[in-house]
């Protein structure tokens, strides 16, 4: 018998299932088992048990076998339960040893990096030229994200900013991810020629792509009054916004199909300002007067559906555009069948379910030529402007006791307003930046920020260390060192393809003017 169950046992691995069959063969093995031990224990017991016919007819034989299978099947049942675990997971370690790390280590690594890299700020806080806040609401996860980022592109008179307000299930991860994503892929597209060298010509047709750029944009470009920094910078600006929204399409992990972001960012560098919006966050400019009064020039428009241009666009393409009952003010856009998603915006990161309906993530990009009056811009999400109006969010942020306090003295007193104003309503999130303009250390900066791409070194200005980044052409490591009075140079042997770029085109002269193009 014993001989019998291994000739079975032999040809059943023979006969083994080549796929499909986990649960199969665990069973046939079981068996097997089973089979084995069965045949062991009856040749043991029957010697043993001869005599007992002359006795009891045979019983006790029977019996005693019984409770020897069933002691069998108890003990193997448990044995095999805690066996068949890590036989079940070897084939599948196994299988995966070769294919590298698991899905998302390379973004947690990058995150990882990025919050490692010197005058980057995305939380709450302030450096010296800027300060940024935000406050949950009442509505569940904070969705709003925020970033400062000095010394961008490794120039020490550049700044990245930015807001970002999410929406959907997943918002608040889609405006993290854009948050963190958007400034790098910004920064790739400067640092190549061809971003830096595009033509008036190239910025029309884009334009004219997703069709009506504004009169003014059109008027100033016409006449060559396309300041050369805004030529080269507004077509990065729309490469970038094109590339992450692909990006966010492609994200194996957010699902973005009902979950998006608005964006504004500020790019400045030296006197120039370059503001790419999409949605309906807001960016404004504290400036002065011929009066020296302070006043509030918005720099953004809020992209809404209810703009003519925005909701032509919607409709001809099958989208729906009308305000729910309960609020008759704001036009909120519906897929052409079905009352959803029903968002308030005209251009966005994801939503991926109204892109085919109108819904379009191109900035609108505009210049500002920063004068000597202008103070402060700030960039808020849209749960500061629904409750305070530009002049009171400039007076707000004018009476601030410091810099450092600026946002979260705004983002505070959005608070109170939704309170105050609306007491049965959930409060929004806010999120608020605040970029201050010194217009004395702008003059100070001259052209000789050039550098050799293939070995740039820059120092960063900040407060409590010295930054040296060196290129050496490494295009995904980062490597960052703080050094201390009277350390070497040569001690840094690498750094991030971002931070290494090439400077951006300066622009030395030109006449304080405004230019908006959609």
């Amino acid at each position: 018998m014993v001989e019998a169950a291994a000739g079975r046992r032999s040809g059943a691995n023979r006969r083994r299932p080549s796929g499909g069959g986990e649960r199969r063969r665990q069973q046939q093995q079981h068996q097997r088992l089973v089979a084995v031990a069965v045949a062991a224990r009856v040749v043991m017991v029957a010697p043993a048990a001869t005599p007992a016919p002359a006795a009891g007819g045979g019983g006790g034989c029977v019996e005693d076998i019984l409770g020897c299978l069933l002691g069998v099947l108890r003990a193997l049942g448990v044995t095999w339960a805690a066996a068949a675990r890590p036989q079940r997971q070897q084939p599948r370690l196994a299988a995966q040893t070769p294919r590298g790390p698991a899905p998302g280590a390379d973004g947690r690594r990058a995150a990882a990096e990025l919050r490692g890299i010197p005058g980057r700020i995305a939380g709450n806080g302030a450096c010296a030229v800027a300060s940024l806040y935000t406050l949950q609401g009442k509505k569940g996860v904070n969705q709003d994200a925020m970033i400062v980022w000095e010394n961008f592109c490794s120039r020490e008179d550049t700044i990245f900013c930015g807001v970002f307000d999410g929406h959907g299930p997943n918002g608040h991860l889609v405006a993290k991810r854009v948050r963190d994503l958007l400034p790098i892929k910004l920064g790739a597209d400067l640092g190549t020629d061809e971003g830096r060298q595009t033509s008036t010509s190239s910025i029309k047709s884009n334009g004219d792509e997703t069709g009506s750029p504004g009169n003014m944009g059109r008027d100033a470009e016409q006449n060559g009054e396309y300041p050369e920094i805004f030529t080269a910078l507004r077509t990065s600006f729309l490469r970038a916004f094109n590339v992450m929204d692909r990006d966010l399409k492609l994200h194996k992990s957010i699902d973005c199909f009902f979950s998006g972001t608005t964006a504004v960012a500020v790019l400045k560098q030296g006197r120039n300002l370059i503001i790419g919006n999409l949605g309906d966050s807001r960016a404004i400019l504290g400036t002065r007067d011929k009066d020296n009064q302070l006043m509030a020039v918005q720099l953004t428009v809020d992209l809404k559906p209810n703009i003519p241009s925005e909701a032509q666009r919607i409709r001809q393409r099958r989208g729906r555009i009308f305000a729910l009952p309960e609020e008759p003010e704001v036009a909120r856009v519906w897929l052409p069948k079905y009352n959803s998603p029903g968002l308030a915006m005209a251009r966005a990161f994801g939503d991926f379910c109204l892109k085919d309906y109108g819904l379009i993530s191109m900035p609108e990009v505009s210049y500002h030529r920063i004068t000597e009056k202008d103070e402060f811009v700030v960039l808020a999400t849209d749960g500061v402007w629904d409750v305070l109006s530009n002049t009171e969010v400039v007076s707000i942020v004018n009476r601030a006791t410091s810099r450092a306090s600026a946002a979260r003295l705004l983002v505070e007193s959005a608070h109170r307003a939704w309170r105050a104003r609306f007491p049965t309503s959930k409060i929004d999130d806010c999120a608020v930046v605040c970029l201050f303009l010194d217009t004395d250390e702008l003059s100070e900066t001259s052209s000789s920020m050039a550098r050799d791409m293939t070995n740039a070194v820059e120092v960063s200005s900040g407060q409590h260390s010295n930054t040296i980044q060196l290129s050496t052409g490494v295009s995904s490591d980062v490597v960052t060192a703080v050094l201390t009075d009277g350390d070497d140079l040569s001690a840094v042997d690498a750094v991030a393809k971002l931070v290494t770029l090439t400077d951006l085109p300066n622009n030395a002269s030109g006449a304080t003017q405004s230019i908006t193009t959609k």
